[in-house]
């Protein structure tokens, strides 16, 4: 069972000014394909707090997919790209890249997206747009790739088998 890690980026969300959609659109995708989602929680647009809460979760190891919802696109304060660049180890450009292509077949509005994907440790980190309908199509996208994925970092000798 992957687990997984979801962070609401949004100034907004944070203050209580709108309500989180895309953060509980997520964890009802992840419940439904019976994974679980380990924790959830809504950040303020803020380069720094986003980079210590991601490093903070990757090293834990109590996550295998960490997912960011927002601040993916042109506006000023859309960092979550940046973000991720900072603390990851490796990147995995192909999730982000497929996950674009996809998108671009329903809307031209994803040429817009900045997201990354990358790896810290064991754990993946996915940059989502914050939309609840893209956040989750865009999961849906990679999903089936997941599982191969986390075998792999943690060196599952199941992994193979898969191919």
């Amino acid at each position: 069972m992957i687990r997984f890690g979801i962070l609401t980026l949004s100034d907004r969300s944070s203050r209580g000014e709108r309500d989180d959609e895309s953060g509980p659109a997520l964890a009802s995708f992840i419940n439904g394909e019976n994974c679980s989602v380990t924790q959830s929680i809504i950040l303020p647009d803020e380069e720094s707090v986003i980079r210590d809460t991601l490093i903070q979760w990757a090293d834990s190891g109590e996550y295998d997919v960490i997912l960011t919802t927002g601040s993916t696109g042109f506006a000023p304060r859309d960092i979550a790209p940046e973000a991720t660049k900072a603390v990851i180890q490796k990147e995995a450009p192909g999730l982000a890249e497929y996950m674009r292509a996809e998108s671009l077949k329903k809307t031209k509005h994803a040429m817009l997206s900045r997201a990354v994907a990358g790896i810290r440790g064991k754990t993946i980190i996915i940059n989502l747009p914050g939309s609840p309908k893209g956040a989750v199509e865009n999961l849906g996208f990679i999903f089936p790739l997941l599982p191969h994925a986390v075998q792999l970092l943690t060196d599952d000798p199941n992994s193979e088998t898969s191919h």
